[in-house]
């Protein structure tokens, strides 16, 4: 018995044998039909390494023909093809596949389908797909979802979830692919696939988000402004308890609330974390500093700061480069320095963006010998220095009216390579028009040589003259651009928090109201429990407050080319008083179909708040609530400026209260126009309650903010006040400006005055006749 195995054995071999030398001289030969042959010896033939894969597919086809294939024969050969890119004969080979009812194996079917997505062949995926969504469902769903996803491939694998999603009875609810698939569009941003894919998943029976998918969710809807659904997500995750909030979950609402602006209420949530089950960790003092150095919170921001070393984190360079800049904006310059120090000691090193900071800091702040000789330093050792350093320091060369220095500038940059944008063109373009010397446009072309963005600016600059000159409708309109739709009296309701719990009706559940005052001893963060239960919206809810300050030039590449260019020759116009060619222009380029955002709006808003034409001031503001287009700080501080103007110190007073209550914050300019507005109303006592508020948050007076509270006090006759504030502006080397000079010359008459009326009263007593 064993003699009849082991000449079996030999006989398979040598079959074996012989088949592969025939098939390796010819890819056709002829073998006899009265040829016996196993599925072991098939598998045997097609898995020998010295045959070419064509004579493989041709000994297959052959076999196939005589004996039923098995998924293993099917299986060899395919991957056979795939590594040899012989990939133009697996359609057929797929087709012969659902002609004999054969299923790879999920082992197998995921390698090909694998095989397929690295190499870019896409449509032979998703043949694969289709020949087998029916029999493994949720293999296709996960397997071919992500690797797409990897491949970058977000439309594809966006139309494949769908189409699998309606054929498969049901997703699993640990699914990882969805989660892949939210995290990809979210990243991408894509608001309204993401909601889409959301929704379904929300309809699909028998689904369920987990954790992960939570947090993706509550992140993307909250970055996106949707405060309201993310807080929902948050209240569905504790309620159902089957996948309770984690670190990521409360790191996710931090971000969420520092997005919105609503910093105040993070850092109660991130206090209440400090003694809960969920420790707070690298990312969340990071998402805290970044938020707090953004809203000129900075007495906050270096207590985290400070806190997150002592916890045992090691601030990287990221938050080092958060602290000093919110530093540099608050003013505190030395502060700024020694922070710069302290970082290269602890050995975190800087980046590009470090030194950016720094020199973009000293110049505000006035330190501009201190910033060129930064810039000149790092520009010898070769490192430290890209496009945007050079651009920052076009732009303040632009400012000092040194244009010859400026265009030589960004010949030294374009030498060295780096790309001239947007941004340096047209803080160049204002410059050459507030010096009148168009004729420069020449030399500016000369000295970008590299790309057509030079060529772009000057076509639209010759396009929008000639819109000026001929605008597309001639027909008189004697309508106003800016339609009034209230008065003054209206203007706090422009600023109605819609996600506030007093701004819906509250909701009705068998005719007795909601309570939203139960709160969970256990919980480890009743602050967001609370915040949860008082959402009651919801849609989307619309973002009336951005914490970004709207830039002239958004970078958005093309799509956002003509309102920059709208926005830089709105500047401009402005500049030189043309506010009319200004106008025209605005309205000229909105029906043109170019929406206008929060820059343009400020701009215009600002020349009208100057020239005293504040209705329609307000009408700009009710336009940007009607096109949803968010305030900014520069926003609100043309809106209190006008008030001040107008006596209304009341209204602006009320105006700031609600900023705040909506999250906003101050800036040393809402600072300085709040004291002015408030000062000339008289309001002295507020004053000075509004002084003490900007240096307990961090935020260090500047000339503009002691001139003022010299002023104002001198005005209303308190004079050692007037002189308190001069002396703290001198002890904190704060140097004074031509502006103080005409200021001490109005106390000083002040003083001569009150010292003439008391010299008048003692000579009455003395001599009462």
């Amino acid at each position: 018995m064993r003699h009849g195995r082991s000449w079996k054995g030999v006989g398979e071999v040598l079959l074996v044998a012989s088949i592969t030398n025939a098939l390796s001289h010819s890819a056709t030969p002829n073998l006899p039909h009265s040829l016996k042959l196993t599925q072991p010896i098939i598998l045997k033939i097609l898995s020998n390494p010295s045959l070419h894969p064509s004579h493989k597919l041709h000994f297959f086809n052959w076999s196939r023909s005589h004996y039923p294939p098995s998924p293993a024969s099917y299986s060899l050969i395919l991957r056979t093809l795939c590594r040899a890119s012989f990939l133009s004969d697996i359609p057929s080979l797929l087709h012969s596949m659902n002609q004999d009812g054969v299923v790879l194996d999920p082992h197998s079917f995921k390698l090909l389908l694998h095989s397929l997505i690295l190499s870019d062949n896409f449509h032979l995926a998703l043949q694969l797909s289709d020949y087998h969504q029916h029999l493994h469902p949720s293999l296709i769903y996960n397997s071919l979802l992500i690797a797409l996803l990897r491949k970058n491939q977000l439309s594809l694998a966006l139309s494949i979830f769908f189409k699998l999603l309606d054929a498969a009875p049901h997703v699993h609810s640990k699914s990882i692919a969805c989660n892949h698939l939210l995290v990809a569009l979210r990243k991408a941003g894509m608001k309204v696939e993401f909601k889409k894919v959301f929704q379904r998943l929300r309809d699909k029976k028998g689904f369920s988000f987990d954790t992960h998918g939570y947090n993706v969710c509550i992140h993307a809807f909250g970055c996106w402004g949707d405060y309201a659904t993310s807080l929902a997500l948050y209240k569905e995750m504790k309620e159902k308890g089957l996948f309770p909030p984690d670190l990521c979950t409360y790191n996710s609402l931090i971000i969420v609330l520092c997005k919105l602006g609503k910093v105040e209420d993070a850092l109660i949530v991130w206090e209440e974390l400090k003694g809960s089950a969920h420790e707070p960790d690298g990312f969340t003092y990071t998402i805290l500093i970044q938020a707090c150095s953004k809203t000129y919170r900075i007495g906050d921001a270096t207590r985290i700061f400070n806190l997150m070393q002592g916890n045992g984190f090691r601030p990287d360079t990221l938050v080092y480069n958060s602290l000093l800049d919110g530093l540099f904006k608050a003013a505190k310059v030395n502060d700024a320095c020694q922070l710069f120090e302290k970082m290269v000691q602890e050995g975190v090193r800087p980046s590009c963006w470090t030194y950016n900071i720094l020199i973009h800091g000293l110049l505000k702040n006035g330190r501009a010998e201190a910033a060129y000789t930064l810039f000149c330093d790092l520009k010898k050792k070769g490192q430290f220095v890209d496009g945007i350093t050079y651009s920052i320091m076009v732009l303040q060369l632009c400012k000092e009216g040194q244009l010859e220095e400026a265009l030589q500038l960004v010949e030294e940059m374009e030498s060295r390579g780096f790309v001239v944008d947007l941004v340096t063109i047209t803080s160049l373009l204002i410059s050459i028009h507030r010096h009148d010397r168009w004729d420069w446009t020449d030399r500016l072309m000369k000295h970008v040589r590299e790309g057509d963005l030079v060529p772009s600016v000057l076509k639209w600059k010759a396009g929008m003259e000639a819109s000026l000159k001929n605008p597309p409708s001639k027909k008189e309109d004697y309508s106003p651009m800016f339609p009034s739709k209230g008065d003054l009296s209206e203007i706090l309701s422009l600023f109605q928090d819609t996600s506030s719990p007093n701004s819906h009706d509250a909701e009705v559940n068998d005719g007795e109201e909601t309570s939203y005052n139960e709160i969970d001893e256990w919980s480890s963060s009743p602050h967001m429990d609370k915040l949860a239960n008082q959402v009651r919206s919801t849609g989307y809810s619309s973002q009336l407050f951005t914490l970004s300050r709207g830039q002239r030039v958004q970078k958005r590449g093309s799509d956002s080319f003509d309102i920059d260019m709208v926005n830089t020759f709105l500047s401009i116009f402005l500049a030189k008083g043309k506010l009319s060619l200004a106008c025209k222009l605005f309205e000229i380029f909105s029906d043109a179909g170019v929406d206008p955002v929060s820059y343009t709006y400020n701009s215009i808003m600002s020349s009208f708040v100057k020239k005293g034409y504040f209705t329609e001031a307000l009408a700009i503001l009710t336009e940007m609530g009607e096109k949803l287009c968010p305030a900014d700080i520069a926003t609100y501080n043309m809106i209190i400026q006008g008030l001040g103007e107008m006596g209304r110190a009341d209204l602006a007073s009320a105006v700031l209260d609600r900023l705040l209550k909506q999250g906003g914050y101050l800036d040393i300019v809402m600072y300085n126009t709040l004291i002015n507005a408030l000062g000339k109303a008289g309001r002295i006592n507020e004053v000075n309650n509004l002084f003490e508020q900007m240096r307990n948050s961090g935020i260090n007076p500047d000339v503009v903010t002691y001139n003022t509270l010299i002023e104002v006090h001198s005005k209303a006759g308190r004079l050692k006040d007037a002189f308190k504030f001069l002396k703290m502006m001198l002890d904190a080397g704060c140097s004074p400006n031509h502006v103080t000079d005409t200021t001490l010359d109005y106390l000083g008459r002040e003083i001569d005055k009150l010292r003439y009326q008391r010299a008048s009263i003692l000579s009455e007593k003395d001599n009462p006749s």
